[in-house]
């Protein structure tokens, strides 16, 4: 009969780690999937200022649910370490904790958004329609803060429990739940982009619903236990997540960023582009963040249970796989760029040749953007929290704002902003690899 923990002791081959992480994987693209699926009913039954929209609120929805993924990394993180040295007990308390901590998070986040709202928006110059869709898409969202930051949560804890099955049946569950509702809600009800939000909050509340009652089980290999306010755990799970707040944080200023860029040099139009490469980056992205996440509960128990040689072979493994992946998927982008701009618009207008434009560029991002993700995530399941910060910090924040300023110097206007994204992947891909070099008899992968 298998035990809780057989997973982590299986032998460390390509085809158990790829069982191990599959399901995280589809999880996680099918959860960007449906989050495109968002951007295709707004953009076809609103229009492309709704769409510019619901790209102009990412950088507050992203600062919204920074502190969230930091303490939920972190903590997977802290949690399965525990587990691996056989700390269970106290492992199953500290999960407990930082669940509480997280719902008090999103609790005084939903505040914060709500009463920063309408200055954010009115400082940043926008029409009275954009305005309008960006005040009623996050008006409607924040409402459900609470289940969203659970849910994120939850989809990592379920993970780390060998339940990555059952977390992939919540996603497809709410991703179907969030397409028959923005059609329902936008184009039957007459919702517009609110029906959008709705339709969103409701499909991540699957998870959040789902992963209380999962760990309300004494059965499960994670469940809630009367918790101990250890502030250590609390510091501990915090420092060690601070790439993944790094990330939250600078993904919504990067954005800010690029949107400002793109109404400086084109308008409006110039969002709805961005918004659409946005997309297609994300879902690429989607693979290799899945992967990451499915396989840092291995490398964090691997790392509590001292088994070099176990590590070794993974990070072998992960390496590999990835630069396989980035450089497949870098060439089936650029191909097919037409294809996957025109899902969005309708070829022939003006967003629809700069979008096609923009990808082609942009996707040279793909072949470095995977060793990014993949250092950053291995470090945070190392509990070296700063390193990871580094990394992340440097990629999504030094190199990218850099090159968003600099690039459309260099090269005379929106062509320097397309490729803005792959020059900062680049320069963060050659500090993955020297950390990685750096910090490899020390740990001993």
């Amino acid at each position: 009969m298998e035990t809780k923990l057989d997973s982590y002791h299986r032998p460390v081959t390509g085809r158990n780690i790829l069982r191990f992480a599959l399901p995280t994987i589809v999880m996680t693209v099918f959860n960007t999937f449906y989050t495109m699926v968002d951007g295709l009913f707004v953009s076809n039954l609103i229009g492309t200022a709704a769409l510019s929209a619901i790209n102009l609120t990412a950088p507050a929805i992203g600062l919204i649910t920074a502190v969230s993924g930091m303490l939920a990394t972190g903590g997977s993180a802290v949690v399965m370490k525990q587990m691996g040295e056989g700390r269970e007990r106290e492992a199953r308390q500290n999960f407990t904790l930082l669940i509480l901590t997280n719902a008090a998070v999103g609790a005084v986040m939903m505040a914060l958004g709500y009463g920063l709202m309408d200055p954010l928006l009115g400082a940043m110059g926008l029409s009275e329609e954009v305005f309008g869709y960006c005040h009623a898409y996050l008006s409607d969202y924040l409402v459900f803060t609470i289940p969203i930051l659970l849910m994120y949560n939850f989809s990592l804890y379920l993970i780390a429990a060998d339940r990555s099955r059952l977390s992939l049946v919540c996603t497809v569950a709410g991703g179907v739940t969030n397409i028959l509702l923005d059609y329902g809600l936008i184009a039957l009800a007459g919702l517009g982009i609110r029906g959008a939000a709705i339709a969103t909050g409701l499909g991540y509340s699957i998870t959040a619903v789902v992963g209380f009652l999962v760990f309300c089980r004494k059965g499960s290999l994670l469940h809630f236990q009367k918790p101990v306010f250890r502030g250590g755990v609390l510091f501990h799970a915090s420092g060690n997540g601070l790439s993944e707040l790094a990330t939250s944080l600078v993904s919504g200023i990067t954005t800010l960023l690029f949107n400002l860029a793109m109404l400086r040099y084109i308008g409006e139009d110039g969002v709805a582009a961005i918004t659409i490469i946005m997309y297609v980056l994300m879902f690429v992205s989607a693979l290799f963040i899945g992967y990451s996440y499915g396989v840092a509960p291995m490398i964090s128990y691997y790392h509590g249970e001292g088994s070099r040689e176990k590590l070794k072979k993974l990070v072998r493994f992960s390496v590999q796989f990835i630069f396989g992946v980035s450089a497949l998927c870098a060439a089936v982008s650029i191909l097919a760029s037409p294809a996957l701009v025109s899902v969005f618009t309708r070829p022939g207008t003006p967003v629809y040749g700069l979008a096609v434009t923009g990808n082609r560029l942009c996707s040279i991002a793909l072949l470095f953007l995977g060793l990014n993700v993949f250092a950053s995530g291995m470090f945070t399941a190392l509990s070296n929290g700063v390193i990871s910060a580094v990394l992340a910090f440097s990629r999504s924040f030094v190199f990218t704002a850099a090159s968003i300023q600099l690039m459309p110097i260099l090269l005379g206007g929106v062509t320097g902003v397309w490729l803005a994204t792959p020059v900062a992947e680049l320069l963060g891909a050659a500090m993955a690899a020297a950390l990685l070099a750096k910090y490899q008899k020390q740990y001993g992968y």
